[in-house]
Formats: structure tokens, C-alpha cells, sequence
């Protein structure tokens, strides 16, 4: 999928100058995610600022797999993410890319600092680091071992890399300025000791460099020329340029661009915490309907297009802005609106008996109200169908315009029905209507004898399908922190209805491909390929049909 945004944005103008100046002549972008989770919204987010602008100028985009730290890190992350990047349509060349590929490589350039006299070996622990590191208003203070000798510093660090040490006993640090301003100069850890089985290189390696370290030399290797970021790590780029500009590269060197991080009402993104609602066995795993992630996205029913429509609109702003998660919800509305087969499912059925009827008929439906080009089906109308329940009112409040006793109303696609009786059980429960159609009635017949105030919905009792339907609302109703992360549940974030029933048609239009419908009245809905069984189908509610979010009324009875 070639998928571009057209508007100029800061980023794009910077790289046209580059363009323009000469000074740049191929684009090559990269997404580099570290393999310790999975892909959500923001990462999609990230995604699409450096590939449309790749795409853009005919250039290339990486997928680099950011995998220095083994401690974290698993191939079912790597597998998840290259399923997603399918998913999305990302084109990012004949294969991905792996920091762990370039071991040898970023060992050597440390080395070089080394013999440069740019990184020494320090014996300080973590905690002393932190304290000899000063603060935003206090310098920081040298390390007593920052003096030691180059021959020394490369004997350290070769035992460092063969194993001679434990863990934490030692790091090797660049050698920058304790005064600087910025933190991230003060001398920082680019290369630390961890023993621990690495997903792809084993235990080959026992020293693993810093990502601070690591991102621009695997940038460099790959001939990125502009490494695209988010906000939080501009106070990182000072360290980015210096590791570039210390290393005595040949040819071009990439340029890191920082962009504004999105963050998106009611969801959280950050992987500890998708990842501690997972641990908590809440929800139902990585691709939970209710999660920002990918994989939870397309569960939900959430389309390609609609993604990048959503993205193309934020753009790329220059500062961290916040989204209403209603704005993604409309692009799925105007992305479906005319692609989804409609269907008439009843949620809380209702059954009414149709006395005066003798024959089974079908009766024309169109597929889609705003797409004619969907063509029509053949829907069966039969003695017994069900409506919902609250399309029935025995007590009816002002301006009801549905079914009441001795009331008429229109049955969608079909005829006027009129209300003779209410059956109820033992507790004063109402359990079936008797009522009456008028054959004259029939849709498109250009009946005018009478007027009708409402039209529901209905499926044939003994035709329909029995099906599970899950509504959803959002996870949180307000941004939650990280102490109170499962209190803040939305209790009602999902709802599960067991006894609902569609009409028979959904079978062969699921064997014929399709997944996304929208069900008349109640919103757009996917099939839940993971838990539809053969005699009964499961949807997941993706969105409502309107955008004035009202948490679901029915209730699962």
C-alpha cells in the first residue's frame, strides 16, 4: 500500500531544504522498536511520520528491531511486530534489520573512543554514578577512575567483554563534561555488563551497549539520514551528535528530527503499563478489543484505512498533543459507512408471534443504505420473529414511537404490525406478543393508506442465528496513573451478550470474505475470529452508529 500525506509539514520542509541544498540525496527513514512489547496506536503513529515521508520522496524505510538489552527482550515480540508492520501495509524492503547484527561493529567503535581517549572503565556502582551525576542545578562530580590510562581502559574492557566480571562490577562510560547542563552529557554509561541468554546471539555477548549508543551508530550503518523521534528524546540528540561526530565517520551522518508524542484520551500506551493490564489477567491478553494495541485494533475491527485516515489528520505536530479517541472512532464511521454489508441483529430478543400469518416469505433488503452498488438480499419473514425488547413499551412514555399495545409500527423491510396481545410469565414478565401484519403494508410497495410513527428492527425466530455479542466502552473514563492503574478500570468496558440473534444471511456472507457490518441501529461490528464457533458466531461492537458516545443500554439479562 503507497500511502502518502500530501500536506508540507515541519519535518518535510526541513527535508526538501536538505534536498534542495544538496546536502542530502536519498531519504532513508527507520522505525526501529525495541522487542520487549507489542505495537500499539502510538507506535502506528511514529510509524506513519517516517514512511509517508520516506514513500514521499522515493526513498527507503527501515524496520530495525532495537534488540541491545536481553534482560527484556523475545522472539514473540519480533513476531508480533512483523505481523503488525503486515498488517499496517508497511513496505520496509526484502527484510527487517537487528542492532544485535551489529555487535562486532559497535564494539569496535568503542574501542575507538577508547584509543581516543573519549571512554574509560569505571568501577563505581549504578547508585554512585547517579550520585556523582549532580542534578538540573547541581554539577556533577568526576569519577575517581576517569584517569586511567588507554592501555589500561582497553585491558579493562576487553576482560569486561571476556567475562572476567559480574554484572554491575563495571561499565564503560564516554568521557564528556561532569558540568554540562544536560544530563545526558555528564559522562554516560555507554556500555554495560549483563549476563543474561540473548533471544538471537545467545550467550555469545556478556557486555551490551546503551541504547544512547547504539541508535546512532546502527543508524549510521544503515545510512539513515534522518532518524525521527519523539519529543522525549531531544535531551538525547546533544549525546546522538557526539557519539557521531567522535567516531571519525566517513560520508553522510544522520540527523535526528524531533516530533510531538500523541497521547489519546481514556488509553494508556506506555509498554509497563500495557503490559502490568495484561499481567493482571483483566483482560483477555495483547489483543484485548479494549487495548491501544495493533493486534487489539484489528480484533476490535478497526481497518487499515481507518488508521492512516486518523494519522493523515493529526499530522505532525511540532509539541506532545492529546487526541479525542472519538476522532479515531470517526474515521472508522466514514471508512465503513459505505463498505459494510448491513444486517438486522436483535440484542435482547423479544419474541412476537405473527397470528394472522400462513406462508414463509423473503423480503428484499439492500446491503448497504448508502452504497446501491452492494446490491440486495433476500431476508426470510416468518409467523415468529423477534424484536428488541425495548421496542416494546406496555406503559409507553411521551413521544414513544415504537410498539405498544393496540399500536402500529412498521417492521424495517417488511409490513405494519399491530399489537393484539401480551403474554407474561408467573413473575409478570413479558415473554411473547401476539400481533397482526397488514399484507398491504409491504416496503416498497408504495403503500400510503396510513402513516406510521416508528420502524424497528427484527429477525426471523426460526431462521435466525443465535450469536454472542460483545459491546464495548472505553477502558478508562479518565487518564489513570501508574498506583491506581487497575482500580481505574471502567467496570462496564465490556459487556457480553449470550443470547442474541441475527439474521441467517451472516453465514454466507462470512464464507464469501466479509467481516466488518453494521447492524441496523446498534452500530458497526466485526466477527471475533478467535471466539466464533461454528453454531455460534461472536461480534465485537467496533463503533457505535453515532458519534455522541452513550455508554450501551442494554443490559445482559
Amino acid at each position: 500500500m503507497h500511502h502518502t500525506n500530501t500536506n508540507l509539514n515541519f519535518i518535510d520542509k526541513i527535508i526538501s531544504d536538505e534536498i534542495k541544498s544538496g546536502r542530502v540525496d536519498e531519504v532513508i527513514t527507520r522505525f526501529p522498536p525495541e522487542p520487549n512489547g507489542y505495537l500499539h496506536i502510538g507506535s502506528a503513529y511514529a510509524i506513519n511520520i517516517s514512511y509517508s515521508l520516506a514513500k514521499k520522496y522515493h526513498g527507503k524505510f527501515n524496520l530495525r528491531f532495537d534488540d541491545t538489552n536481553p534482560a527484556k527482550e523475545d522472539m514473540e515480540y519480533v513476531e508480533a511486530i512483523l505481523e503488525d508492520m503486515k498488517w499496517l501495509g508497511i513496505d520496509y524492503g526484502d527484510k527487517p534489520y537487528y542492532g544485535s547484527d551489529y555487535s562486532e561493529q559497535i564494539y569496535s567503535y568503542a574501542l575507538k573512543l577508547i584509543k581516543n581517549d573519549k571512554a574509560f572503565v569505571c568501577d563505581l556502582s549504578s547508585d554512585e554514578i547517579r550520585t556523582y551525576r549532580g542534578t538540573l542545578t547541581e554539577p556533577g562530580k568526576e569519577s575517581p577512575y576517569r584517569n586511567r590510562s588507554i592501555d589500561e581502559n582497553l585491558k579493562l574492557f576487553e576482560q569486561m567483554k571476556n567475562g572476567v566480571f559480574d554484572e554491575g562490577e563495571k561499565v564503560l562510560r564516554a568521557k564528556i563534561d561532569m558540568m554540562s547542563p544536560n544530563i545526558n552529557l555528564r559522562d554516560p554509561v555507554i556500555y554495560r555488563i549483563l549476563k543474561k541468554e540473548h533471544y538471537r546471539t545467545g550467550s555469545h555477548w556478556v557486555i551490551y551497549p546503551m541504547y544512547d549508543f547504539a541508535h546512532p551508530i546502527q543508524d549510521y550503518i544503515e545510512g539513515v539520514t534522518f532518524s525521527l523521534c519523539s519529543n522525549e528524546f531531544i535531551n538525547n540528540r546533544p549525546l546522538y551528535e557526539w557519539t557521531l561526530n567522535h567516531l571519525n565517520l566517513e560520508g553522510r551522518l544522520p540527523r535526528q528530527i524531533e516530533f510531538g508524542r500523541m497521547n489519546l484520551t481514556g488509553v494508556v500506551m506506555s509498554k509497563r503499563y500495557l503490559k502490568q493490564l495484561v499481567d493482571s489477567g483483566y483482560l483477555e491478553g495483547w489483543d484485548d478489543p479494549r487495548l491501544p494495541t495493533l493486534k487489539g485494533l484489528k480484533r476490535r475491527g478497526y481497518t487499515q484505512a481507518s488508521i492512516f485516515s486518523f494519522l493523515d489528520e493529526i499530522g505532525v505536530p511540532k509539541n506532545a498533543s492529546t487526541v479525542d479517541v472519538s476522532m479515531l472512532e470517526q474515521s472508522l464511521r466514514q471508512d465503513l459507512n459505505t463498505k459494510a454489508m448491513s444486517l438486522m441483529g436483535v440484542l435482547d430478543p423479544l419474541k412476537v408471534v405473527i397470528t394472522n400469518m400462513q406462508d414463509i416469505e423473503c423480503v428484499d433488503a439492500n446491503n448497504n443504505y448508502k452504497n446501491d452498488a452492494l446490491g440486495n438480499r433476500k431476508v426470510p419473514f416468518t409467523k415468529e420473529i423477534y424484536i428488541e425488547r425495548d421496542d416494546f413499551s406496555e406503559n409507553p412514555p411521551k413521544k414513544y414511537k415504537r410498539l405498544t399495545l393496540g399500536g402500529e409500527v412498521r417492521l424495517k423491510h417488511a409490513y405494519f404490525i399491530k399489537c393484539n396481545k401480551i403474554i407474561k410469565d408467573d413473575t409478570g414478565h413479558i415473554i411473547e406478543l401476539h400481533c397482526t401484519y397488514d399484507p398491504e403494508t409491504k416496503s416498497g410497495s408504495g403503500f400510503t393508506g396510513r402513516k406510521v410513527k416508528g420502524t424497528i428492527h427484527w429477525v426471523s425466530a426460526e431462521e435466525g442465528l443465535p450469536c454472542t455479542i460483545r459491546l464495548y466502552e472505553a477502558l478508562f473514563l479518565e487518564q489513570p496513573n501508574e498506583d491506581s492503574l487497575l482500580e481505574s478500570i471502567n467496570q462496564n468496558s465490556l459487556q457480553v451478550i449470550e443470547n442474541a440473534v441475527i439474521e441467517p444471511s451472516v453465514r454466507s456472507l462470512i464464507q464469501a470474505g466479509e467481516t466488518h457490518f453494521q447492524f441496523l441501529r446498534h452500530g458497526f461490528f466485526v466477527v471475533d475470529q478467535k471466539l466464533s464457533k461454528e453454531d455460534n458466531l461472536a461480534f465485537n461492537r467496533i463503533v457505535s452508529l453515532r458519534s455522541s458516545y452513550k455508554p450501551s443500554e442494554h443490559k445482559n439479562k
